[in-house]
């Protein structure tokens, strides 16, 4: 049986343009941390990918 204090659980992501109005201080905080990391992840797969077209480019440069 459910305890009537739990709160219903929130999905572990974020939605871009998603309504905000019905998450608490800490589901904000946490969504925060999460796109965070997110943005970590996008910048460093960014430079993998720059280094790597760069290696590719002095390889064929004549």
């Amino acid at each position: 049986m459910r305890d009537e204090d739990e709160k219903p659980l929130r999905p572990a992501s974020h939605a871009i343009g998603e309504s905000l109005d019905r998450l608490s201080v800490e589901e904000i905080a946490a969504r925060i941390a999460l796109l965070t990391r997110e943005i970590a992840r996008l910048e460093a797969a960014g430079r993998a990918k720059t280094a790597a077209r760069e290696a590719a480019g002095s390889i064929f440069k004549l």
